[in-house]
């Protein structure tokens, strides 16, 4: 298991366009990884539906967390993903 706490940084926070693009790389990855607020329960970070409850705000804390071979790069990719302001991409 391999698990990575990260800040937001989107603007926004995960509304609809930076949990799009989220959900899509975390599809992507060749293994199963789950997304929660710091305290919270995990949902599947390849679901768009889940990642939006969140109600993640810019500068909420989130646990990403992956398990089997390929765990530690999926959570940094993702992780990566998420440090960044996914609003003011594209």
């Amino acid at each position: 298991m391999y698990q990575r706490t990260v800040v937001l940084a989107s603007a926004k926070g995960l509304h609809a366009r930076p949990a799009s693009l989220f959900v899509q790389a975390a599809t992507r990855q060749p293994v199963r990884v789950t997304i929660a607020r710091d305290g919270g329960e995990p949902v599947d970070a390849r679901s768009m539906l889940s990642v939006l409850s969140l109600a993640a705000q810019h500068g909420d804390s989130v646990v990403l967390t992956a398990v089997g071979d390929g765990s530690r790069e999926a959570v940094e990719e993702l992780a990566t993903l998420l440090s960044q302001d996914l609003d003011a991409t594209g």
